[in-house]
């Protein structure tokens, strides 16, 4: 159930200053910021947050949220984060500070909690992170580790070049046919989201998430201008969808889909780069395709929509795996045994 207006507005605004500082952290994720933490509470996550700051100035720290997967049984959970300063001494006494405060915060808490999952948006793991552990198992609460950047700082030509010659000729394609893109967050645009979202989804076998996933999500984050949806239209009908998420210069292409019909005029590639140009116009230095499958497993189930990314080029970014730090030793081997 949704808090009313002013209630949000309220919640919100205590999280402003950190914010702005992970608007200002170039590797900072969505899924730190404060509309993130409470869209997720409206469906009964609680969640936490850490700031360390050097006089007035935050300089790092982590937004935690808790995870109950049974009775009296849970997780932490840090998506997208910690988020660390970059001079590695620095970052080493915040990293230890957070866990300490983490530590404090699970002594107070009624339950169990079995273990700490980062997924900090790292390339490499630091030397001071230690007895953490890789899960050698997938469950329902990882997120993406290898996704794909374009720099939206170059000139439009210079973006347009660096792609790959036949994303560049089906962008032309669909401008040939008159394809345009319109971006509508009314009632309407989530119906006709979600019509495109699940017809791509039964075709690439892939589970979907409920139509309240997407409402409540943009409740909270359109008029915040943090998230928008996005269509490529022809002849009138809706084609192609996507959802973006905004997060300081960087946007993020989250959800999306396409149909089968008219799929000639190439619809989805005008789509995403004229989501690109838009964003570049409101300030973003990047375009974050989200997830990616590795170029080494090729029955990987995002292989098609990969091979659709890659065609525009930019830079694949590899993140550290999810890393887990166990409390519990038996509650965090009964989770494993759980989600196997």
């Amino acid at each position: 159930m949704l808090m009313p207006a002013t209630e949000v507005e309220h919640e919100l605004r205590r999280w402003d200053a950190w914010d702005r500082f992970l608007e200002t952290t170039p590797d900072a994720g969505f899924m730190q910021s404060s509309w993130w933490a409470h869209f997720r509470a409206t469906v009964g996550y609680e969640y936490f947050g850490v700031t360390l700051k050097d006089q007035d100035a935050i300089v790092g720290g982590a937004l935690v949220t808790k995870w109950s997967y049974a009775p009296r049984s849970c997780f932490y959970y840090v998506q997208d984060g910690p988020v660390l300063p970059e001079d590695e001494a620095a970052a080493k006494q915040v990293f230890e500070t957070i866990l300490d405060r983490v530590a404090q915060h699970r002594k107070a808490e009624e339950g169990t909690v079995s273990h700490l999952r980062i997924e900090p948006r790292w390339q490499r793991s630091p030397s001071f992170v230690q007895g953490f552990r890789t899960p050698d198992y997938e469950d329902s609460y990882m997120e993406p580790r290898n996704t794909l950047y374009v720099d939206l700082r170059p000139r439009e030509e210079e973006i347009l070049g660096q792609m790959r010659p036949k994303g560049r000729y089906n962008i032309r394609v669909a401008q040939r046919h008159g394809v345009s893109i319109v971006e509508d967050t009314s009632e309407r645009g989530l119906v006709d989201f979600l019509r495109i979202y699940r017809r791509t989804a039964s075709r690439q076998g892939i589970e979907t998430k409920p139509a309240s996933y997407f409402k409540t999500l943009l409740a909270i984050a359109s008029p915040q201008r943090q998230a928008s949806l996005f269509f490529a239209e022809y002849r009138g009908r809706r084609l192609a969808a996507a959802l973006v998420t905004y997060l300081g210069r960087k946007a993020t292409y989250f959800f999306g889909g396409s149909l089968v019909l008219h799929r000639r005029v190439m619809a989805p590639y005008l789509l995403h780069f004229e989501i690109m140009r838009r964003a570049k116009a409101l300030g973003c230095e990047w375009y974050d395709f989200w997830g990616i499958a590795p170029k080494d497993e090729p029955d990987h189930p995002w292989q098609d929509i990969s091979a659709f990314k890659r065609k525009f080029g930019g830079i694949e970014v590899n993140l550290v795996p999810a890393l887990d730090y166990v409390y519990d030793a038996a509650a965090y081997e009964r989770y494993v045994a759980a989600e196997r």
